[in-house]
């Protein structure tokens, strides 16, 4: 049986001009009529605009999920990137979902995420 995944991701390599000459050779081939029903047809302009490229993202959050074992070192790690107070960055440090950055770029959200990590943390980028 042929890979399905690889057939979709090389059918989605098509352009809109490949893919009617397509069903044209299949309808041939096959001998039927691939007239699309009304639904079909609807969702055609939604599969055309998902064709578009997306956007890179380029602004992220540090999330802090846990503090860890290490909770001293993970508030350390926390006044050091946002100047905090003791108290407010313990008050991150304990509270679960806690953004610690917010709208940074990937390279200042990684490096924040590393050494968060090396603090025993754990830690996710949105």
């Amino acid at each position: 049986m042929a890979d399905l995944e690889k057939l979709v991701e090389e059918l989605s390599k098509l352009s809109v001009l490949e893919a009617a000459e397509l069903v044209k050779m299949l309808e041939e081939k096959w001998g039927v009529s691939a007239a699309a029903p009304v639904a079909a047809v609807a969702a055609a302009p939604v599969a055309a605009a998902a064709a578009e490229p997306v956007e890179e993202k380029t602004e992220f959050d540090v999330v802090l999920k846990d503090a860890g074992p290490k909770k001293i070192e993970t508030i350390k790690v926390i006044r050091q990137l946002t100047n905090l107070g003791l108290v407010e960055a313990k008050t991150m440090a304990e509270t679960a979902g806690a953004k610690v950055l917010s709208g940074v770029g990937k390279e200042a959200a990684n490096d924040a995420k590393a050494k968060l990590e090396a603090a025993g943390a754990v830690v996710e980028i949105v």
